[in-house]
């Protein structure tokens, strides 16, 4: 904007803040669980699922006690997919994602059936690249990735009917196209606002999902076993957390309201796309870079936690007062996804020449819980979160840093289905909460009075 047009929006926001404000009083007055939360932390119960649980913490005598954290899918820990799938020399999320829909473990023979799904209905509808991405470039994948799932209405015969054979189908391509959309998008971004040259490679039959994406970003489709299966964990491990996460609610919401599939899922793609939620990655990213250009001994400990500390007091990185990738709405004492994910990265971080890199990833995730309490003087306990090593590990495999937050939207659409196929099965009525009207008394004036 023009310093003329810049002035006029500033009087607007002026004009908008003197008669808007909500203080922190007035929602404590009310007793107003903001952002669903209970005062502990806690989320308010808002609906019940079997597609999955996450485990952070107890309740003993009304007080909040911190565990190790747990996952699982349909009732199965994730420690123990993840370990069935390592012992067997299988892809996960194939797996994961039949699991997630249809609540037991598949047969050989499902598994197979799943993995042909996924394969015949990877390619876009004829035109829809061109007509929908090609001509219509975005600089943020996220944004693209919302777009073209709304736009694969117009290409579907009966996107509005609302039953479970129609949402089974449709779920089942959009979790096989949403890698597609993402590579044809980031294609198109670098082609357009890089200046780089694009390609687009034909789908192989055989490959999973993960190795059908490292076969579409890279140049000469080249990638090891190792590789695709570290893909593949993260894409198992980002493929669902519970019905209470921002995006997956978006979902239910959405359903719950009767629209079509969709507008629910382009909706949570949307939602993932918040820095408060997917886009945290992104913003771990960039604290690490900052990190690892003023701290000169990566592996002095005292000279990382006094960064760390200037970090807490906005004094470094972005300001924001934040140590991106730590702590976690309902985890304390562990996340398992983070877990797992750092405990697998230590072999391929050492044959890339990542491992010091990693060791500082450990240092910083070992330090700041003390640096926290320290700055803080808050007895909170905090640990790191999966966004904190998934970053690293897309780095490691030499996935583009504008890819990060989409990586998770393509892992987490098993989920979102999941859970729209579950709320349009079982909800049966609108989301509909209350919001107290705090409205100030006021009587209509003639216009020329005012």
């Amino acid at each position: 904007m023009d310093n003329k047009a810049n002035t006029a929006m500033q009087e607007l926001c002026e004009e908008y803040r003197r008669h808007n404000t909500i203080s922190k009083e007035e929602y404590a007055r009310h007793r107003v669980k903001r952002g669903l939360r209970n005062e502990d932390g806690t989320g308010v119960m808002a609906g019940l699922t079997h597609v999955c649980n996450v485990h952070g913490y107890l309740i003993d005598d009304g007080d909040k006690v911190p565990d190790k954290g747990r996952l699982t899918y349909r009732g199965i820990n994730i420690e123990d997919i993840v370990a069935g799938c390592e012992a067997e020399g299988r892809f996960g999320f194939e797996e994961v994602a039949w699991l997630l829909i249809f609540g037991k473990l598949p047969t050989r023979k499902q598994y197979d059936r799943m993995c042909s799904l996924l394969y015949d209905n990877r390619e876009l509808p004829e035109y829809f690249p061109e007509d929908m991405i090609i001509k219509a470039p975005s600089k943020n994948i996220m944004n693209k990735l919302a777009r073209s799932v709304l736009a694969l209405y117009s290409y579907d015969e009966d996107p509005d009917d609302q039953s479970l054979e129609n949402n089974m189908r449709q779920s089942i391509a959009l979790i096989a196209r949403m890698p597609s959309i993402m590579s044809y998008a980031y294609q198109v971004k670098r082609r357009h606002f890089d200046r780089e040259s694009m390609f687009f490679h034909p789908y192989e039959p055989g490959h999973c999902t993960a190795e059908a994406i490292l076969n579409a970003l890279r140049p000469d489709r080249a990638f090891t076993q190792e590789e695709a299966r570290l893909l593949d964990l993260l894409m198992v491990l980002h493929a669902e957390h519970g019905g209470g996460n921002n995006s997956t609610f978006t979902t239910r919401v959405l359903t719950s309201a009767g629209t079509d599939i969709y507008s629910a899922i382009g909706a949570a793609v949307g939602s993932l796309k918040g820095y408060r939620h997917g886009g945290a990655n992104h913003r771990v990213r960039m604290m690490m870079d900052d990190i690892m250009e003023h701290v000169q001994d990566w592996e002095d400990e005292e000279e990382v936690a006094r960064y760390l500390e200037k970090i807490l007091r906005g004094e470094a990185a972005d300001g924001s007062g934040l140590i991106y990738g730590m702590g976690h709405a309902i985890y304390t004492l562990s996340d398992p996804r983070a877990v797992i994910l750092r405990d697998r990265a230590r072999g391929l971080a050492k044959e890339k020449g990542f491992d010091k890199k990693l060791a500082l990833y450990e240092r910083i995730e070992k330090l700041s819980p003390q640096v926290f309490h320290t700055v803080t003087k808050k007895e909170k306990v905090i640990c790191a979160n999966v966004d904190f090593y998934s970053g690293l590990v897309y780095e490691m495999l030499g996935i583009p840093e504008d890819l990060f937050t989409p990586m998770f939207a393509v892992s987490r659409i098993a989920g979102w289905c999941a859970h729209r196929i579950e709320e349009l099965t079982t909800g049966g009525r609108i989301m509909r909460p209350a919001y107290r009207a705090l409205p100030v008394r006021q009587t209509y004036q003639p216009m020329d009075q005012r």
